[in-house]
């Protein structure tokens, strides 16, 4: 019984500690939703069906493109850097999150590439008006310099949630002074996707100053000519990186193909339904991202500092919030969905009623499974979750395929809805697995372990 209360305590002060930066990112983010919904529904209503379903596509190329160039360097900082903060090896952190960013860097140069490909040579695949070719890639060219995985890492490692939310915040509330701007001046699909590229930019910058303002005698320039010592200093990094950019590429396929496909096999009017009804579904499971990005820095954090069995019971009591608050979400969209989309968009958008709903479904199986990748990452076990990944997208794929032409939007959006499924429970077996290997005498780890 007396071991169990110094347990009990850092479990609850580990799921205390996560709560907390929850609550400051759904405090800016609820602001955020709030931001979100009012200038979605002026770029709705402004813009008509057809030229909303062009933003959508740009829009949702660059976020393909984003994910696929950007390497989410994040995650390697917060997996690596936490042991680093712990030590207070101030060097080796920045080294380590300088590398990150020379890495979102040449991610950057690279998408670039690829825009240019896909814009001056697929472009009719995707049925883009061919009067926005050049709008569209300059502003995924803007998109692909305002990555900010590296600095985002440097923040959560630090444990600055509270930092991260103020700077966030700029990009919905940037948003909604432009869109009321723009509306009451004379909305344009282009002078919408300036005013958007702009602000990203703005959230760059700021982020990176916010990253040396909270830890300089770490973000300096004096490391970036030492930066790529990192790789030798942390144990496992370059594997560990490999393994997170395939099953983040993965994860980008899962997330945009869909949209994409159906601008390809419906078209550019259906493209916009499906990408409010998303936005929404995404909207109000935005807890799922919300838990992801606190639960994968204390999880982290516990694996460096924390007890095997404190690990597993944080693991266990975020797993349980995240089940009811996507249970909760699923009722509240069954309920009132339909009617939420015509407010947003116009009586045109309510037929989105039949996609929200398996888009809903599929982004809380996200929810319910928020921990399970963070364990496996923080046990060495990410080419766990990269299999994973690879089972949710090759089941989401034979879904949309089997779906899309007879269902359309709604087609897709179950075939998204079943890879969800197939994920979750595929990621859960594994981080079942992890859980129940890990041994009682594993109470730290002075260094991470190699994946």
């Amino acid at each position: 019984m007396s071991g169990k209360g110094p347990e009990l305590a850092a479990s609850k002060s580990l799921l205390s500690r996560m709560l907390t930066n929850v609550a400051w990112l759904v405090g800016g983010k609820g602001f955020g939703a709030v931001c979100s919904l009012v200038y979605l529904a002026i770029l709705t209503r402004s813009l008509g069906l057809k030229d909303f379903g062009h933003f959508s596509l740009i829009f949702g190329t660059s976020q393909a493109l984003i994910a696929l160039a950007g390497f989410q360097t994040w995650q390697v900082v917060v997996r690596f850097g936490v042991q680093h903060v712990h030590d207070k090896d101030w060097d080796g952190f920045g080294r380590l999150g300088l590398m990150a960013g020379i890495l979102d860097v040449l991610g950057a140069i690279i998408g670039c590439g690829i825009a240019w490909l896909v814009f001056y040579q697929f472009a009719d695949a995707l049925q883009i008006n061919p009067a926005l070719i050049d709008t569209a890639f300059w502003f995924n060219v803007a998109a692909l310099w305002a990555i900010v995985s590296a600095p985002t890492g440097i923040v959560r490692a630090l444990d600055r949630f509270d930092l991260a939310v103020y700077i966030e915040a700029v990009v919905p509330l940037g948003r909604l002074i432009a869109a009321v701007a723009i509306w009451l001046t004379g909305p344009s699909l282009v002078r919408f996707l300036i005013a958007w590229a702009v602000i990203d930019l703005i959230e760059a910058a700021l982020y990176w100053l916010v990253a040396r303002w909270i830890c300089p005698q770490a973000i300096r320039l004096s490391h970036l000519k030492g930066a790529f010592r990192a790789r030798h200093e942390n144990p496992g990094l370059i594997r560990f990186f490999l393994i997170t950019y395939a099953s983040a590429t993965v994860d980008a396929v899962y997330r945009h193909g869909p949209l994409l496909a159906v601008g390809y096999f419906v078209g550019t009017s259906a493209a916009g339904v499906y990408r409010l009804a998303n936005q929404l579904a995404q909207g109000l499971a935005k807890l799922s991202t919300l838990l992801s990005r606190a639960a994968y820095a204390e999880i982290a954090r516990a694996r460096v500092s924390a007890g095997a069995s404190e690990f597993r019971r944080l693991v266990a009591q975020t797993s349980r919030i995240a089940g009811v608050a996507g249970a909760v979400v699923v009722v509240f969209v069954i309920a009132v969905g339909g009617n939420i989309l015509a407010l947003l968009g116009g009586e045109e958008f309510r037929n989105g009623y039949h996609v929200l709903i398996p888009l809903t479904v599929a982004s809380c199986f996200e929810l319910a499974g928020v921990a399970f990748e963070p364990v496996l990452h923080s046990t060495g076990r990410a080419r766990f979750s990269l299999f994973a990944r690879f089972c949710t997208v090759i089941a989401a794929a034979a879904g949309l395929l089997l779906l899309v032409e007879p269902f359309a939007g709604g087609g897709a959006a179950w075939g998204v809805a079943i890879g969800g499924a197939v994920g979750y429970f595929v990621m859960g077996l594994m981080a079942l697995i992890t859980l129940r290997g890990l041994g009682q005498q594993d109470v730290a780890l002075p260094q991470p372990p190699t994946t």
